[in-house]
């Protein structure tokens, strides 16, 4: 069965999701991702996927101390991506507790830096974000065009021990429209990786999709704005009893 796994997009201290990754384009969810944590995880949530926005789109990691909440509050493994371009960084959240980082920009502009951390941490800890549009690998926030295919990428990665690359189709994010099956299915085809599938999922119809790619390899989809906007059954009953949730016993450690 296929992972689901919310994400959690953190800018300026607040839950927020983009559409297409565009700064200006942020809708807020919740004032506290700490909570919003919390939240997911008494909904049953295996995983959670937080993204630092601030340091995606300054180049460098700005919610360090959120994340370390985060990570101390809710007892499933945390994966963190955006703005992680050093080893140094890498290392501080793997000692702060976080299951998985996620390096995109840095595969592409420092490879050796994914070797050195896949030696230093283990496979399992560090997955590649590539994140494609019309086919190519974008970085710094989705800004920059690098001419690098993502399976290209992907095979590139594979040489350097990663065995999970996180997958995203620009132009689906935050659409609601369902994600770019194809490519997400070549991509885990071409670079025989285990793909965890992100953008675009707006229905339990996409759900079961994805479902048919882990034959594939595609074992798991990062789920942001479908999550937060209840298309999926049960969810308006959950929203109906989050405010009367005070304590969600084990889930909690603080």
């Amino acid at each position: 069965m296929v992972l689901l796994v919310p994400a959690i997009d953190i800018r300026d201290g607040k839950c927020v999701r983009l559409v297409q990754g565009e700064p200006g384009t942020e809708k807020i969810y919740s004032n506290d991702p700490v909570q919003m944590a919390i939240l997911w995880r008494g909904e049953n949530a295996k995983c959670l996927h937080v993204v630092d926005l601030d340091g995606a789109f300054g180049g460098t990691m700005k919610n360090l101390e959120l994340i370390h909440r985060i990570v101390t509050t809710v007892d499933i493994p945390i994966q963190i991506g955006g703005g992680i371009r050093t080893f140094e960084q890498v290392k501080q959240l793997i000692e702060i507790g976080v299951y998985r980082v996620v390096l995109g920009t840095a595969a592409i502009d420092d490879p050796e830096l994914v070797s050195r951390s896949i030696a230093a941490f283990g496979k399992s800890k560090i997955a590649i974000g590539i994140d494609a549009k019309n086919g190519v690998v974008m970085t710094k926030g989705w800004k920059n065009d690098t001419g690098v295919s993502a399976v290209d990428l992907a095979m590139h990665m594979k040489e350097r021990g990663v065995c999970r690359i996180v997958y995203t189709d620009i132009s689906r994010d935050g659409m609601l429209g369902g994600p770019n099956f194809e490519a997400t299915k070549e991509i885990a085809v071409k670079s025989g990786l285990r793909v965890t599938a992100s953008g675009g999922v707006s229905s339990f119809e996409d759900l079961r999709k994805i479902q048919e790619l882990e034959r594939f390899g595609v074992d798991s989809v990062i789920v942001g704005k479908a999550l937060y906007e209840n298309r999926f059954p049960c969810e308006a009953l959950w929203r109906l009893n989050e405010k009367k949730l005070d304590d969600l016993g084990p889930t909690r450690r603080i």
